[in-house]
Parts: C-alpha cells; structure tokens; sequence
C-alpha cells in the first residue's frame, strides 16, 4: 500500500496538546489544530510495521485556548461511510456553537481511508494484488475507526486526574451513529454521554433487511416527489428514453446511464432534495427539447451531486457496514431490486414502454450501491476488483456487542426521524430499546440532515440528557 509522508505525532515525552510543530490557525469563534496521530492498519497485530495516519481537526473554543488540558472533547463522527469531516469555516452556529455553549473543545476526525487519513482510492491500492486489497480495506469497517479514536482519545486525555474528564462525548450522524453504537459496545468506559442523529442502526448480520425496508421509503418519496413535480413524470421518462438509446460520457469520463440518472433520488432523503433534483430535471428536459442532446453544463452539475468516485469507500464498503458473523453482503441492494422491487425501479426503456399505463414515473433510487456502479463511474472502474472482492468476502467479524448494549450505563440519546429514507426508522426503534437507558426522540420534522439543518437538534438531545424535557 502508498505510505505518505505527513506531519505525524513524535515519539516524545512531549504532551499532544503542547506540542510547537503543529498548525494552527483561527477561525470565527475557535482555534484550529490539525493533528495527524499514527495508529496501526490492524489491531489485533499491533505490533506490526504496518501503520496509517488518522487526522483530526482539533478545534478549541476562542479565549480558552490555555484550557486544553482541562476542558472536555466532544468527538464528532461523520456520515458515510467513506466521507471525510467537513472544514467548519466557523464555530460560532450549528451543533459546534451548542458544543461550545456545553463547554466542549471539539474535534473533527476523518475517519480512516477518508480525507486525511490514509485516504483509500485508486491510486492508493494500485500498487498490491486484489487480494491484497480486499484483505487491506477490510480493515476500515466501524470496529477499527473506534479503536482509532480510542487510540487518539488516550494520548489527548493523557494526564488527567479527573476520571470524567478523561472520557469522550461523542456526536455521531448517520454512519457516525452506527460507530457511536460500535463504541458503546467496545470502550463503554471511555465515553461520558453520546448523541446520535440519524443513526441508530439496525442490529442485523446482513444488508438484506435493511434494503428491504428501504426500498419501500424509497417507493413513497418518489410519489411525494411526483405529486409536488407532476409534469416532471414526462420529463424523466423522456431523459430515460433518451439515455437507454444513446451513450451518454460525462466530462470526467464516467457514462450517464439510465440507472445512473436514477440515482440522483439519493438527495430525496435530504430537506431540500426534490428540488435540487427537479432543476436537474428541467435543465436536462430542456436541452433534449432545445438541442436533442444534453449539454455540459448539465452533465458536470449531475456528476458533481454524484459522490461515489470522490469518495469510493462509499460505494466499495457500503453494504459491508450491516455484515456481522461472516456474513457476506453479495450485492445485496441489487438483489433486493432485483427479485422485489424491478417493476418499481425499472430502467429498460422497452420494458417501461409495455406497462399497462403508458404514463406510470420513473422511480428514482436511494441510498444503494449496484455492480453495474463500477462501468458507470470512471474512478469506480479502477476498483472493480476489489469491489467485487469485498461483496464476496465473508470475514467480516462482530460490530455491536448486545450483552454490553443491554447492560449500558452511559448516558445516551438519539433522534430517529419517522420519515428517513435511509436509516428504516422501525429498525432503529427496535436497537433504541436494546441499548438500556437510550432517550429516543422521534419527529417527523427533519429528514435525514436535520442536524445540518436545524440547532434545535443537538440542543433538544443535550436536554433529554440532563431531564429537561419533560413532556416525553
């Protein structure tokens, strides 16, 4: 595998947080530190030369920077798999600002293979065999980015007398929570309360499940999304026309397949994503009409809403992160659309062209990875292999330990929000119950974004956790 060479932690007596040689810099409301801490590829081989880097942006509220050492952190996990954390540009609103008022030092850690960290993609892998590969990658499930963080969480805590104070809040959305869960399960003690957003995930062995819950979310947005953009039904059904007869190359050499354009319903799970997709609708609609063809313009728009080749562990790791006992995920999503949901989904013109109603919508899908993915998507072609590796592989080991979950002692919350096209809400429901002493919020005023959208969300969760709502 690429090694690389960055600005890692030195083997000192030094402390982390008094280090010299590490950037800073300010932002509105808080200073910055990147931090780059080495950790092994393989725990369970700790010893081994084998070595990635993990970064973490270390934020510490404005005029307390002489506080490091006493203020707690709250680690935030991101959504994905496969995303790194976003640069906040300021902590003076959102979910840093309520940290900060809750008197936290923050820090943003890309999770392994993302971002900073030991990113994985296509020129990071093409010096090893497939099998090599998979064997590598497989070591960037949830299990080893909590080991990465309990890693970091000892050298930053190091020295501290108060027990609390030696413990992690953790913030989790959506992937992020299915690590806080991880966590909970593995480093209980390490951890002093956590706040998960959606994503309370669904304690099963395989994907199988969960695509079968999903699809049926995805059938209903779709109708939603028809009913406020009824003429978008002609619309789609003539892009797809279009795209089933003419091969179709986006500008970073990926083709625009129909089942390609279907996957721009991956923005219905968010507030804002009917219309985000509508106007890639009508500019699509439009240059058919005007020049037969679909411009620039509008291929560049579509690619840059499409994440898959930026972030591959998105696509190459997705489904692995509902495998547990050796289970194997095979595709799953396009099996489940395949022996269920077909008509639903269907992208063949000719078979659109016999329905019994001539005006039936094309469906847009969801949040769900396909084999084809890996033609339609340039990057993707270069990890064809090792994709199809990993769908096969079935050395995937244990993520939740229900025993500890059911004897849980650590203050914890969610919001599971009723409508999430991505994370089926009865089955975080039934994982909520599980984990002893969970206070779950349930609404059906945010989609799956709702702390991206709203303060209200982390604020309402700190609440529940120190009893001050009441009317549950």
């Amino acid at each position: 595998m690429t090694q690389f060479s960055l600005p890692l932690a030195p083997a000192t007596s030094v402390h982390e947080l008094d280090r010299d040689d590490v950037e800073s810099y300010y932002i509105p409301g808080g200073k910055v530190y990147e931090r780059f801490f080495e950790c092994p590829l393989d725990y369970r081989q700790s010893q081994s030369s084998q070595r990635i880097c993990v970064f973490a942006r270390h934020i510490v509220p404005l005029g307390k920077e002489n506080q490091m050492h006493k203020l707690p952190f709250i680690l935030y996990l991101q959504g994905g798999p496969g995303f790194e954390c976003r640069f906040p540009g300021s902590v003076k609103s959102g979910w840093y600002a309520t940290a900060i008022e809750e008197n936290y030092q923050i820090l943003l850690v890309d999770q392994r293979g993302t971002g900073l960290s030991s990113p994985i993609n296509a020129n990071t892998l093409k010096h090893s065999t497939v099998a090599a590969q998979v064997e590598y990658v497989s070591h960037f499930r949830a299990d080893n980015i909590v080991r990465d963080c309990e890693s970091i969480r000892q050298i930053l805590c190091q020295g501290r007398t108060d027990p609390e104070l030696q413990k992690f809040a953790l913030l989790g959305q959506s992937f992020g929570g299915f690590c806080i869960t991880t966590y909970l399960s593995m480093f209980p003690s390490s951890i002093s309360r956590a706040l998960i957003t959606g994503g309370v995930p669904p304690l099963v062995d395989r994907p199988d499940p969960v695509y079968q819950a999903t699809y049926q979310h995805m059938i209903v947005r779709n109708q939603q999304y028809y009913a406020k953009y009824p003429r978008d039904v002609a619309r789609v059904r003539a892009i797809i026309k279009h795209l089933n007869f003419v091969d179709v190359a986006l500008p970073d050499g990926g083709r625009l397949s129909p089942r390609r354009f279907q996957q721009l319903g991956l923005s219905f799970g968010f507030t804002g994503g009917f219309d985000s997709v509508h106007q890639h609708v009508l500019r699509a609609a439009s240059d058919l009409e005007t020049a037969g063809c679909l411009s620039t313009h509008t291929l560049a728009a579509i690619s840059a809403d499409q994440d898959f080749d930026t972030n591959p562990l998105y696509c190459i790791l997705h489904e692995s992160i509902y495998c547990q006992n050796g289970n194997a995920s095979n595709w799953a999503a396009h099996r489940i659309r395949k022996e269920h949901f077909a008509d639903q989904f269907e992208h063949r013109w000719d078979h659109i062209e016999r329905r019994d109603d001539p005006n039936l919508p094309v469906f847009f899908t969801g949040e769900t990875v396909y084999p084809w993915m890996l033609d339609d998507y340039a990057e993707l072609r270069k990890l064809k292999d090792v994709a199809h590796g990993l769908a096969e592989y079935t050395g995937w080991g244990q993520l939740y330990d229900t025993d500890v979950l059911a004897a849980n002692t650590v203050p914890v919350a969610g919001v599971s929000y009723y409508n999430d096209m991505f994370v089926d809400f009865s089955l975080s429901e039934r994982t909520a119950q599980s984990i002893k002493g969970f206070h779950q919020w349930v609404t059906n005023e945010f989609h799956h974004n709702g702390l991206a959208v709203s303060a209200r969300v982390p604020k309402y969760l700190f609440q529940l956790l120190k009893g001050d709502i009441t009317d549950l």
